[in-house]
């Protein structure tokens, strides 16, 4: 048969069925098709048939999250033209193009960012399709562990088993870093030889590190801070975007202490941390909305996109580390890297219930309700509250609370009272949790936009005693700041601060650091990731 004859609608089939026969890798077999003669190449070809080229995009990457968080990303121009643009970048990471550059080089360059960005956008998107080209297809789990893991010199390739430098931190180590945590799989590393041990050493580094490298910017002192600079222009499905990376500490203790507990089998971890290998389309839509957030000129006081109301309530077991203080010191006071590589890692258990209150638009000006249970803490930090708005911003040291701050948790949330206001403040319990449904949500939960501020309460116990928790949401990012004050007081006050990373299969991580240095200089700092009990 003359495929001249074929109608139209036919040969598109057969054009979809060939270029999509499987998933991964580019749609090579439509070149058979074009180069049949003139006559099919015009009625298959890019600039002639786009809706052809939209369609095989679909089905071969997830494209759901893109279409809803930005308009004008599915018509068929847009789609097609991004098929072509992302399986160049894909080649160029299967033929390990740029992982050889030194983070911070001069070959780490425009090219290596536009690299990771997208990879990192896919991820971000990803409902299984784009995990599947990047792991399957263009091998980016090998391009990061030569990005961030190798060190090269003339005529031969090393592992940094001993890191004498502080690694740098920059726009493309944090973008290889959430990449390696969201293709991480841990099975890979269970090997016990030199370049496992490399992966580890580190990350150690990022992660414990935290005099060089920050969970947070713009900076976790300020409740309501300006707008970072320098936001990343990217063009994203056709269009210009500013994204803001967050900093690559969250990840690289996720990593960290996930390889860590699958090479230590130690009794006083988790007996889980949840992995990002379910693939849901809206997993990282938290991330994603954190990049948008800060990116923005200017921050109002409203809870952006970066955090979903009610993700924290529920009971959550983990571990928190520490190092030995005397080598942390030395640390802070110029030591290298080995300091921290030698140190040992002290690590224990700890279980925390956590309960959320809500500040919603239009009710939290004066509350008549009466106050019959029990009483929360007394801050004591300094602040102001303006008419109808939610608590001010306080010391960040006590969870960014103001000074005589004076919470009381009734059935329904919380009745807030503030020194410098007659009247108080009412934050609503979270929605569908006081009626005994553990954690699902009922149908009275209230926009985000909706959710001006949330302080989060609650309680829990470690080898060193029992605690309570009191802390809120930095609105702009999704940041939580938890003031732990143990029972026995002779164990002081500790603040914890980090993300909720995953919205489905959620770890919240980060570090915890003395209170009593000042919150502008470094303070001693260990980790922390809990995981929601199953």
């Amino acid at each position: 048969m003359n495929l001249d004859t074929v109608p139209q609608e036919i040969l598109e089939r057969i054009a979809f069925i060939s270029a999509t026969d499987t998933v991964v890798g580019p749609p090579s077999a439509l070149v058979t098709l074009l180069v049949t003669n003139r006559e099919i190449n015009a009625r298959l070809s890019f600039a002639s048939n786009q809706y052809l080229y939209a369609r095989i995009f679909s089905s071969k990457f997830d494209a759901g999250p893109s279409s809803r968080r930005f308009t004008g990303h599915s018509t068929p121009a847009v789609l097609a033209h991004e098929l072509v643009h992302r399986f160049r970048v894909l080649q160029r990471i299967r033929a390990k193009m740029d992982s050889a550059a030194r983070p911070g080089s001069a070959g780490d360059g425009d090219s290596v960012h536009e690299l990771l960005f997208h990879a990192y956008l896919m991820m971000l998107e990803n409902a299984g399709k784009n995990e599947q080209q990047l792991r399957d297809y263009a091998k980016m789990g090998d391009w990061l562990r030569g990005y961030l893991f190798e060190e090269r010199s003339p005529g031969r390739s090393r592992l940094t088993s001993h890191v004498e430098h502080w690694p740098p931190q920059n726009d493309h180590t944090s973008l290889a870093m959430w990449l390696f945590w969201f293709l991480l799989r841990p099975e890979d590393y269970t090997n016990d030889d030199d370049s496992t041990w490399n992966v580890l050493n580190v990350l150690k580094i990022y992660a414990l590190g935290a005099h060089k490298y920050p969970l947070t910017d713009p900076s976790w002192v300020n409740f309501l801070p300006e707008s970072p600079e320098h936001a990343t222009h990217i063009v994203h499905y056709s269009e210009e975007h500013q994204f803001k990376t967050p900093p690559l500490a969250t990840p690289a203790i996720l990593s960290f202490l996930t390889l860590v507990n699958l090479k230590s089998k130690a009794i006083d971890f988790p007996s889980h941390i949840e992995l990002p290998v379910k693939a849901e389309s809206n997993e990282w839509e938290c991330e994603l909305g954190r990049c948008l957030s800060l990116s923005r000129p200017e921050f109002d006081n409203g809870l952006t996109e970066s955090f979903r109301p009610g993700s924290v309530e529920g009971t959550w077991e983990g571990i928190f580390t520490y190092t030995e203080f005397t080598a942390y010191a030395a640390l802070l006071q110029g030591a290298p890297p080995p300091i921290l590589q030698k140190s040992v890692i002290v690590r224990h258990r700890q279980t925390w219930k956590l309960r959320e209150h809500h500040f919603v638009v239009g009710t939290g000006a004066t509350s008549s309700v009466p106050v019959h249970s029990r009483q929360g803490p007394d801050l004591g930090i300094d602040g102001d509250v303006g008419h109808d708005n939610p608590l001010s911003a306080g010391d960040p040291l006590r969870a960014y609370f103001p000074t005589g701050t004076h919470l009381i948790e009734t059935r329904d949330g919380l009745e807030v009272r503030d020194p410098n206001r007659p009247t108080e403040l009412r934050y609503r319990r979270a929605p569908g949790l006081t009626r005994g449904k553990g954690d699902e949500h009922g149908d009275d939960v209230p926009p985000p936009a909706q959710v001006q501020d949330i302080i989060i309460t609650g309680e829990g116990h470690s080898a060193w005693g029992q605690f309570n928790l009191v802390g809120r949401v930095r609105p702009c990012d999704g940041f939580i700041s938890l003031c732990k004050e143990y029972i026995d007081h002779d164990r002081g006050k500790w603040i914890y601060r980090g993300y909720l990373v995953g919205n489905i299969n959620s770890n919240l991580a980060g570090r915890w650091r003395d209170t009593i240095s000042p919150a502008a200089v470094p303070g001693y700092e260990g980790c922390f990731l809990m995981t929601r009990r199953r």
